[in-house]
């Protein structure tokens, strides 16, 4: 975009924000015409990531692949303008969801759901189906918990919230197949005549019910194998009541785990570590889901998706002030927080 508007006159500063990872540049050079792709970046003033760690493979690829002068801390001198580089990490609306979360709660649908699980625990997990939100290896590690956890057969409920992805692709609709096969299974194998270890739900939900939802689970999985940020796992910690907490089990891939460090990280690779965790978080004494509760809400806070456009703008225009209205900017962004969902 940046390099058209740059052959048609365009002089003004121009920023980019990816939202996924940025691959090192030892894998990214396996991309035909990467030279040609990533390089194309050099024609914008700002190019922002969601992480420190994608800033910084970025900068590695200007500097060893492009020979470009300069550092991650500077920006670099392609020849025509100095590109800055910087991580600005997507938030949440965080006390407005809350508030949602609270009202929610009452509502005749999330009533309905509690309802129905008969005073048992709730493990939530909200994904699309996606190869990277490592679906398959989250079920592993559930029926692994079941298997080594019997005391908590007929006692804990995984719902799993997965819109349908892209069906029309061969690859996601056997996706979507084997993982309606496994949860046949592990349901099979477990379940009763009064209690299904998973329900599996294949549409999306309003973010209002889900917030609902994610208040009334006592932990969430977020295990993706790689993502950019995972605004679920904020969600969830947004929406929870801070004198009874559930417990964020959440993959250390997702860029969400910098800023979550009080979750329970774990490598979704592994799921018996997963299981492990599962069972911890259902048993987590309530002064403990206190204390990383608070610690997650105030890194939330600190990164309110109310102050990222003026953040970005800021760094852009280089005057440390957003000269576009606020009404302008915070709308748009509030959409990010809808994306995963739908």
């Amino acid at each position: 975009m940046a390099s058209e508007l740059r052959s048609r006159g365009v002089t003004q500063r121009i920023g980019f924000f990816l939202h996924v990872p940025f691959p090192p540049p030892e894998i990214i050079t396996a991309l035909p015409h990467h030279e040609r792709i990533i390089s194309a970046l050099g024609h914008y003033d700002l190019v922002g990531f969601q992480t420190e760690i994608d800033a910084n493979n970025f900068a590695r690829y200007l500097e060893y692949e492009c020979r470009y002068p300069g550092n991650l801390q500077d920006g670099f001198d392609t020849g025509e303008r100095h590109v800055k580089i910087g991580a600005f990490p997507v938030g949440v609306e965080v006390e407005s969801f809350n508030r949602l979360a609270r009202r929610s709660l009452r509502s005749s649908f999330v009533s309905g759901v509690l309802a129905s699980l008969s005073g048992r625990a709730m493990i939530i997990g909200v994904d699309r189906l996606d190869y990277s939100k490592g679906i398959g290896f989250r079920l592993e590690a559930f029926e692994r918990f079941l298997a080594a956890n019997a005391e908590w057969r007929n006692n804990v409920t995984y719902l799993q919230i997965t819109p349908k992805s892209r069906s029309s692709i061969r690859e996601y609709a056997d996706m979507e197949r084997n993982v309606s096969e496994y949860i046949g299974r592990i349901n099979g194998t477990y379940g009763e005549a009064s209690w299904t270890p998973i329900r599996y739900v294949n549409r999306a939900h309003s973010r209002t019910a889900l917030a609902g939802l994610y208040r009334a689970a006592r932990a969430a999985l977020v295990t993706p194998l790689r993502d950019g940020m995972n605004l679920v796992a904020k969600e969830y910690v947004a929406a929870q009541d801070m004198e009874d907490p559930g417990v964020l089990i959440l993959s250390r891939f997702a860029g969400a785990a910098i800023e979550c460090k009080p979750a329970l990280l774990v490598n979704p690779y592994d799921p018996d570590a997963v299981s492990a965790s599962i069972r911890r978080a259902l048993s987590m004494p309530l002064e403990e889901r206190r204390a990383r509760q608070s610690a997650l809400m105030q890194a939330l806070t600190a990164n309110d998706i109310q102050d990222w456009p003026d953040k970005f703008l800021a760094a852009l225009t280089g005057n440390g002030a957003s000269a576009v209205p606020r009404e302008r900017l915070v709308r748009p962004m509030q959409a990010i927080g809808r994306v995963p969902h739908h």
